[in-house]
């Protein structure tokens, strides 16, 4: 086996590294980082950085595969690398909690038996809470920011800043790994199989603000990718299926809606608000902020209040991407992918298309149900609704669902019953909850 070095002293990336399988050696790198990009776009910056990092080993060994790499932060055109102190640190944190910083992290591998050398790099788009002064000081005291990029350790306590992660979660860390088991399978290097496939599972990773959890998707679906796939399931429902004539009810939906959409925790895509023009009591959410509430729906509610309630559950699926997860988990990759041609229009994305929009109307599953009902109390009150409207629909739901004729008892039921909704939106309002909230009762007793 040939001997590996890792020319850099990170420790995030030693034990990054060590996930390899492979021995190697830390010999760290003299060569002092450029942070001024000049006429270098900033992935030929982390690039150029890394690659001198991995020559400058590379010449105090006589064999081997040297691994050097180089991360920096970028928001708002200016460059965001390791701190010199505790007050650039400082400084530098807030200006990023600001906005959403792009990570870039450039890696060089050189073969020196082969005489060969690559050189690559990963781009991730990382979205963060506006910090305090305060919340940057206590976070200081426990943990050290000046070996960081950028000045946070996503992998450690920085996580609970972090909002959401759009790519490789471990580029964000410093060492992107699937990019690197790329580049050493090229060189034919080989790894353990039990890594092979930690590799290979994918590398797309987000923080999710609704769940408050790390969450792995198969495939890396960006926010633009997913609005793609949302507009072409949009083309084809608009081909498919009659809109309501109404335009006061399109436009009460559509005020209602936009006043969800500009409190909740997702705000960097654009909402869509339409009624269909049908009987059934139901409303369904897409991926990219596409949500459709049902004519039978808006004609059961009472006020506002209630429909801001539906609106706002709908809301919430989209903020914790529920739609792309569902269709992940039923349909696979294929389908997904077809949904994000560059031609909405063609025969393959409509049916697609018309095949996602069944699988999402369908309904999601009890966990995400219920999460989107704490969600949705929380973005109609923080709107200026009654959160309690919720309840109210919801009860008013049991009764729709208890005049359905009766189903074969299903040992695989998902969905949760009403009561358990009603339980779910009381905590979330902080209201006391009986024994009525215990009961999963919803159709009358058979006649």
């Amino acid at each position: 086996m040939r001997k590996i070095y890792l020319a850099s002293g990170s420790k995030p990336r030693k034990k990054l590294f060590s996930l390899s399988g492979l021995k190697f050696e830390v010999l760290t790198s003299k060569v002092k980082e450029a942070r001024k990009a000049g006429s270098l776009s900033y992935a030929a910056l982390v690039e150029r950085n890394a690659l001198l990092k991995a020559k400058d080993v590379a010449a105090r060994v006589k064999s081997g595969v040297i691994v050097g790499a180089d991360t920096i932060s970028v928001s708002g055109k200016k460059i965001f690398g390791k701190p010199k102190n505790l007050a650039e640190a400082k400084k530098m944190l807030k200006k990023l909690s600001k906005n959403p910083q792009w990570v870039y992290t450039g890696i060089a591998v050189i073969d020196k038996d082969k005489a060969k050398t690559l050189v690559s790099h990963e781009k991730t788009k990382v979205y963060m809470d506006s910090l305090s002064g305060k919340e940057i000081d206590d976070y200081f005291k426990k943990v050290s920011p000046l070996d960081k990029a950028g000045s946070f350790d996503i992998q450690g306590k920085g996580a609970f800043f972090i909002r959401r992660v759009e790519g490789c979660f471990y580029n964000v860390v410093g060492l992107p790994l699937r990019k690197l088991y790329r580049m050493f399978k090229e060189l034919g290097i080989i790894m353990p199989v039990i890594v092979l496939c930690f590799f290979l599972s994918g590398c797309s990773t987000e923080y999710n603000i609704a769940t408050g959890h790390e969450e792995s998707f198969y495939f890396n679906y960006s926010t633009d990718k997913e609005v793609q796939m949302g507009q072409s399931i949009d083309v084809q429902i608009g081909k498919e299926y009659k809109m309501a004539s109404d335009p006061l009810m399109q436009k009460r939906v559509e005020d209602i809606g936009k006043k969800i959409a500009a409190v909740c925790d997702r705000k960097e895509i654009d909402y869509h608000f339409r009624v269909l023009d049908d009987d059934d009591v139901n409303a369904v959410s897409l991926p990219g902020g596409y949500v459709y509430i049902f004519k039978g729906l808006i004609e059961k509610v009472d006020n506002d209040n209630e429909l801001a309630g539906v609106i706002a559950h709908e809301v919430g699926h989209i903020v914790a991407r529920h739609s792309i997860k569902k269709l992940q988990a039923a349909q696979g990759y294929t389908l997904l992918r077809v949904l994000t041609m560059s031609v909405p229009q063609g025969g393959e994305v409509s049916a697609a298309a018309d095949e996602a929009f069944t699988s999402l109307i369908l309904g999601y599953s009890r966990e995400d149900e219920l999460l989107a009902d704490q969600l949705g109390a929380r973005y109609a009150k923080l709107a200026g609704y009654d959160p309690r409207g919720m309840v109210t629909f919801l009860k008013k739901l049991q009764e729709v669902n208890k005049r359905k004729p009766l189903q074969p008892y299903n040992y695989y039921k998902t969905h949760p019953y009403v009561p358990d909704r009603i339980r779910v939106v009381k905590q979330e309002l902080g209201e006391k909850i009986n024994f009525k909230d215990y009961i999963n009762i919803e159709q009358a007793p058979h006649q």
